[in-house]
């Protein structure tokens, strides 16, 4: 217990272990409240008790790709398609911003529909009506022109999951047409632009291993993101990992602690895989480190059809259900959720 110990508050006191003493720490539960205490200890230095909350608008389930691990992938000829279009999109971040919201994440697979002067009018049309608000997408991998383009349109933030730094795993969750030196010069593409970038993996995905997982912070040290989003692997029925088994909970509440003591400044989401995996789960995000939650401003219509995994939760309730639950779920927990952008607080807190 003494090394845990020594390792936890080196952890905290200079963002980073030697391989070997993080392995030890991903390997075993013992130090697991160690680090949650300290994890909490750190975010609320940071940050105080505030949860900020994320508007999240769903608004294409097409998508060119065939992640072995997606539900809405290219293959799976069983998904029921749909598109939101802008006058759809306006409507969400309406009823989002009289409910509070003052950041609307544009999520949605690789859909070729949306061209870039699409996305542009999307992101301009938000930005003229909501201007005091942040602007986050999330619809994949493209050209440096094209990131280039949606932030001159007022796009602020841009959500990028790296999945696995390991080049051999990601070639096992992806296919051969999918090229993981290319995500990572998006995500670098997107930091030289201005971009608050995110990054992140699912814990517990097919063949990762805890090598894999010490890489992932080691590339997170090497790109220095704004925000982390981890969640567990989660199955879905038409996928080829159908037969896969989920990923932990467990660990994916350590690395939630392990990333806040890395990186004290990050904003760091209570996922709804969270909340899929365990009826508590976002809660228990939240008391590990977490400081971000995402309601879902998706209209009710679509929420089902936009699933990554089985079983996913939120997908009958209207956005102020969403968002007045996860309210109380945030305050259960001992925290407050906070209504203004919530930027990454790198300096110094005060």
């Amino acid at each position: 217990m003494n090394d845990y110990r020594q390792w936890v508050a080196a952890l905290r006191d200079t963002r980073d272990l030697p391989d070997e003493a993080l392995r030890t720490l991903l390997e075993t539960d013992a130090a697991d409240e160690l680090l949650r205490e300290a994890a909490d200890a750190v975010r609320r230095e940071r940050y105080g008790d505030a949860v900020y909350v994320r508007g999240l608008i769903e608004f294409t389930n097409y998508c060119k790709n065939d992640c072995y691990y997606c539900g809405i992938r290219h293959g799976n000829r069983n998904a029921s398609r749909y598109r939101l279009e802008l006058d759809d999109i306006l409507s969400c971040c309406r009823e989002g911003y009289a409910l509070g919201f003052r950041t609307f994440v544009l999520q949605g697979g690789e859909d070729p529909y949306y061209t870039d002067d699409k996305i542009c009018a999307i992101v301009s049309s938000i930005r003229d009506r909501y201007p005091d608000c942040a602007i986050t997408l999330s619809i994949g991998e493209k050209p440096r022109e094209s990131y280039q383009a949606y932030f001159d349109a007022g796009a602020n933030r841009y959500l990028l999951r790296h999945e696995t730094a390991t080049d051999s795993h990601y070639r096992r969750l992806h296919p051969a047409s999918m090229d993981p030196e290319n995500r990572r010069r998006c995500l670098f593409d997107l930091k030289d632009i201005g971009y608050q970038v995110g990054a992140g993996i699912m814990v517990g995905s097919p063949y990762q291993t805890t090598d894999c997982l010490i890489r992932d912070l080691r590339f997170l040290q090497e790109l220095s993101p704004d925000m982390i989003g981890i969640g567990p692997f989660l199955t879905h029925a038409d996928t080829p990992f159908r037969d896969q088994p989920n990923g932990s909970l467990t660990l994916t509440l350590r690395l939630l602690s392990i990333l806040r003591l890395m990186f004290p400044y990050v904003l760091l989401p209570a996922t709804t895989a969270l909340g899929t995996i365990h009826p508590q789960g976002r809660e228990m995000g939240l008391r590990a480190g977490a400081n971000v939650v995402m309601p879902n401003l998706s209209p009710v219509t679509v929420r089902k059809l936009y699933e990554l995994y089985d079983n996913k939760i939120c997908t009958g309730e209207e956005a102020a259900q969403c968002r007045g639950c996860l309210e109380r779920r945030v305050q259960a927990a001992g925290y407050q959720i906070v209504t203004d952008i919530g930027n990454a607080r790198r300096g110094t807190p005060s």
